[in-house]
């Protein structure tokens, strides 16, 4: 059974969303994600606020007026397509963004900081590896709850970036008690924020944001966050037009508890993939798991649709589902087991050639008739994929130099291997020698002993051929 809720970070009561489910029939809507029982008509004049007004009556940071605000603001009167694309864009976030701040009662300059870091796009990624419209670096995710496994990256969800986005700001109000400092810090880090005072209150210098010394991108980050404000506070002025936004819901949540493939999710709700994953961008995989993601966000045009067209649909609802590997594998292997190609299976799983799958990865299979079942729990929350290099078995060979010493170039060429290699195993340089009866240590492929070789009667004593000549070794880099 699937039934619409408001959104939330938790997996919806069904009671609760079948009654939600009838309100969207009728017109009325759950407004706050916390606050279920709240309803607002679409109809009603509240409605129709323009939400522009709402994040306006809520400014309260003091402002900046300085030769970079007036720069950022030059910068952005003169784009204005990325304007007009950037805010509409964001119009699909900014009243549950709105309606987040304004309950923990932090000024709504904070609803406009995804322009800055993202532009509000949920997909962005920076060379820096932060994430999502409020750029999530890994490690902080990690710190405020935002899972990242297999089939999710939560830094891209619009409910929990958002959740994870404020608390970590009021973190950083109460360690600085100042919006600007903890708008550098969540920019530049605390503790270098932290050092920075630290330096200018020993100095006798004033530790307000203008007054720290601190890296070119922070120096301009919060200027480019009043250019915005002061754009959203008078359009006109920068001859620039913000998109008409009404003051309520753009989505709402539907409470997921299938599997469904994102295509046929999109579909059934009658929206462009691009628009679907626009609202539920953390998906890495093209199927959501339920026991992982109990809920989708779609506009609430779209949430009654979606609804009775799962109800009415027959056949399984999703092609893919999760495989455990129970041993390191060859891709090849692996794909014999799931009966899929094997090149099919990188490609879905991002398993570059020269890999071997390690025991334990979790991998996007095919589902079939052997497996039908929806993915649990415990492998939806914890999927990881751990690769290993796909080398030959190495042999160590140790021997001591001769009377006369040895050079590692020398040692690379007899053994067939390149000096760095050499160099590295006797934790030397390149251009380094050993000592007469130095230890020697290399790496070599170990290959298989070869037959012993067939002589005649009368030629002496049986001997074992000698084994071949130490091939090029390859060595897993730490």
């Amino acid at each position: 059974m699937l039934t619409i809720a408001a959104p939330s970070t938790v997996r919806p009561e069904p009671t609760a969303g079948a009654a939600v489910a009838t309100a969207v029939d009728s017109g009325v809507i759950a407004v706050d994600p916390l606050r279920p029982t709240e309803r607002l008509d679409l109809d009603d004049a509240s409605a129709q606020t323009d939400l522009w007004a709402r994040v306006r009556l809520g400014l309260a940071m003091p402002d900046l007026d300085n030769d970079l605000v007036r720069k950022w603001e030059q910068w952005y009167a003169s784009k204005p397509e990325y304007v007009q694309r950037m805010t509409e864009r964001g119009g699909r976030y900014l009243f549950h963004i709105v309606e987040e701040i304004n309950k923990r009662g932090m000024p709504t300059e904070l609803a406009l900081l995804p322009f800055i870091e993202s532009a509000y796009n949920p997909q962005a990624l920076s060379n820096a590896k932060a994430s999502g419209m409020w750029q999530f670096v890994p490690a902080t995710g990690r710190d405020f709850s935002l899972k990242q496994n297999v089939f999710r990256d939560d830094r891209r969800d619009v409910l929990a970036s958002t959740r994870a986005a404020l608390d970590y700001l009021q973190v950083l109000h109460g360690m600085f008690g100042d919006w600007q400092l903890a708008l550098a810090a969540y920019n530049w880090g605390q503790g270098n924020v932290q050092k920075a005072i630290t330096r200018n209150q020993k100095a006798g210098l004033a530790i307000d944001y203008d007054s720290l010394r601190m890296p070119d991108e922070t120096r301009n980050y919060l200027p480019k966050l009043q250019a915005v404000k002061n754009i959203v506070r008078r359009p006109q002025a920068f001859a620039l037009t913000l998109p008409t936004l009404m003051n309520h819901p753009y989505f709402v949540s539907v409470a997921l508890d299938r599997d469904i493939d994102i295509d046929l999710a999109a579909r059934l709700a009658g929206l462009p993939l691009e628009e679907f994953r626009q609202l539920n961008p953390q998906m890495n995989k093209p199927v959501i798991l339920a026991a992982g993601t109990p809920q989708v966000l779609l506009p609430y045009d779209s949430a009654s649709q979606f609804v009775k067209a799962i109800a009415q649909h027959r056949g399984s609802l999703a092609s893919w589902t999760a495989w455990v590997a129970p041993k390191t594998l060859k891709p090849t292997e692996l794909a014999r087991q799931v009966g899929m190609a094997e090149v099919q299976l990188r490609e879905i799983n991002n398993i570059p050639k020269g890999m071997l799958v390690k025991a334990g990865s979790t991998l996007l299979v095919p589902r079939n008739a052997r497996a039908l079942a929806d993915v649990t729990e415990h492998v939806a929350e914890h999927a990881v994929l751990a690769l290993a290099p796909d080398l030959p078995p190495m042999r160590r060979i140790s021997f001591k130099a001769g009377k006369k010493g040895d050079s590692v170039a020398s040692v690379a060429q007899r053994y067939r291997v390149t000096a760095a290699q050499v160099a590295s195993w006797n934790h030397t340089s390149v251009g380094g020698h050993f000592k007469p009866g130095q230890p020697v240590v290399v790496m070599v492929v170990n290959r298989p002993a070869q037959p012993a070789t067939r002589v005649a009667a009368n030629s002496g004593p049986r001997q074992l051929a000698h084994p071949a000549a130490p091939a090029r070794a390859r060595v897993a880099q730490n």
